[in-house]
């Protein structure tokens, strides 16, 4: 699979510019995460209130990769998705409180999916993922097949926001709260392809030499852009996924 990034937005507690991730890129280190969220303030008030921290984060990072009228194939991948919101849905049924209709709603998966197409008015095709530790990579899968299907470019976000408490026993996988939005398009053989943009992604099996990434594969995919580097590996179970830029 090959693919075009032409344009990439990511946002993270105080990690909110391209500089701050250049800097983070160098120095990769755990961030405290005290429940800051993205303002949001091209929404008007209203449609805000609907949207919980995972939806801001995950607004935030893809509005500026499309244009106002532009109609973008679209895909959403988290591997916890809206694990707080759940969690208080289940606290409230541990309370015998009765539980509202609209969080139970958007506590669904592909809930800010839905709630992108709304906002942006969005008439295309939209696919909620939910994977293991390599759901960025099966997130490009899909915007590959999307790709091969006749679409010119394809919208990527891969969001995940700290669990509740009660969960770090069993989620230890996100370091702090993220989300990083790609804009992708496939590989024209004919005109040239700017320097730093293509990309290539192989699948083979994992003969385990290859050690599991130290950060989630999105975020090290961030660190290896903005570091410049060419290649990396991301390793999970039987998967070992090849990455490899295209000069």
């Amino acid at each position: 699979m090959m693919f075009r990034i032409d344009s990439l937005q990511a946002w993270a507690p105080d990690l909110n510019s391209d500089e701050a991730w250049q800097a983070w890129a160098q120095h990769p280190i755990r961030l405290p995460d005290n429940g800051e969220q993205p303002a949001c303030d091209f929404l008007p008030p209203m449609q805000r209130r609907r949207l919980s921290r995972l939806a801001r984060m995950t607004m935030h990072v893809a509005w500026p990769l499309g244009g106002e009228e532009e109609q973008l194939p679209f895909v959403f991948a988290s591997r916890h998705g809206e694990t707080p919101r759940t969690f208080a849905l289940l606290g409230e049924v541990a309370d015998q409180q009765p539980l509202s209709p609209t969080q139970f709603g958007l506590s669904v998966h592909n809930a800010i999916a839905g709630q992108w197409s709304i906002l942006r008015g969005q008439r295309g095709e939209s696919v909620a993922l939910a994977g293991e530790a390599d759901t960025f990579e099966h997130a490009m899968l899909e915007a590959a097949a999307l790709l091969g299907d006749g679409a010119q470019e394809v919208l990527v976000v891969i969001a995940e926001e700290r669990p509740p408490v009660a969960y770090e026993g069993w989620i230890d996988d996100v370091p702090f709260s993220y989300a990083v939005a790609l804009r992708v398009g496939g590989i024209d053989p004919n005109p040239a392809v700017r320097a730093g943009q293509g990309w290539q992604l192989r699948l083979e099996p994992n003969q385990g030499a290859s050690t599991t990434a130290a950060w989630p594969h999105a975020l090290d995919f961030v660190r290896a852009l903005h570091a410049g580097e060419d290649k990396l590996e991301h390793a999970w179970k039987t998967r070992l996924w090849s990455w490899q830029r295209i000069q």
